[in-house]
């Protein structure tokens, strides 16, 4: 996920209005949308793209244009009936990811049988922070262990596939270091540079949080 992609923030509480104005000031196209008007006016001035409407309703979403978003994030953790329906109406209408912020582990298991990518408690994860690993392109997770530095799971890119990490060189081209290579449910701290990497496995690396750019 990217700057390149578009998001939509659906629930402008606390945790949403956070998440919708990280990815503004990066750079991202943005729509938010809230069923309370004061809400949208009190986001808008930070988010120039805010809707007030029932993200419940077919024909809302339709109007919307949300079939035209890469990534939605549903951040209406207090109601769960309007999270199912608003993932229901994303993932029918096409979105890729849809991410949603959820109140308990009863919830998060509703939510991911209706088609939710990625369920996520907000005391565990910032709304700054989940728009901060949406903007680091092939990042599936990203923990910053300072502010400089950061510990995060890389996809393996296509270009990759069957080359080594000697032959990649990625410590010299993107100055970071691989600590571990995950592949499925397992996960190898023993990397051997000589191993050649497969579709679906996930590097594991520390590095200089400006460096990862690089990697875009």
């Amino acid at each position: 996920m990217s700057i390149h992609k578009t998001y939509a923030v659906l629930g402008l509480g606390r945790y949403g209005r956070a998440v919708a104005e990280e990815l503004v000031n990066s750079g991202a196209e943005v729509l938010a949308v809230d069923i309370d008007q004061n809400n949208v006016n009190n986001a808008i001035e930070a988010i120039p793209v805010c809707k007030c409407a029932d993200i419940t309703e077919p024909e809302v979403v339709k109007r919307l244009g949300i079939s035209n978003i890469d990534v939605v994030i549903v951040a209406m953790a207090s109601n769960l009936e309007a999270s199912v329906m608003a993932v229901a109406l994303c993932k029918e209408a096409g979105v890729e990811t849809v991410i949603v912020k959820c109140a308990n582990e009863m919830h998060q298991k509703i939510l991911r049988r209706v088609g939710a990518d990625k369920v996520i408690f907000p005391e565990k994860e910032s709304g700054t922070r989940l728009a901060k690993n949406l903007l680091t392109s092939g990042f599936s997770e990203m923990i910053e262990l300072s502010n400089d530095v950061s510990m995060v799971q890389i996809d393996v890119k296509r270009e990759w596939v069957g080359k080594t990490l000697i032959e990649l060189s990625l410590r010299k081209k993107y100055s970071i270091n691989v600590v571990a290579i995950r592949n499925g449910d397992t996960i190898s701290t023993a990397v051997d540079p000589a191993l050649p990497l497969e579709q679906g496995m996930e590097l594991i690396v520390i590095a200089n949080t400006s460096k990862l750019q690089k990697l875009k």
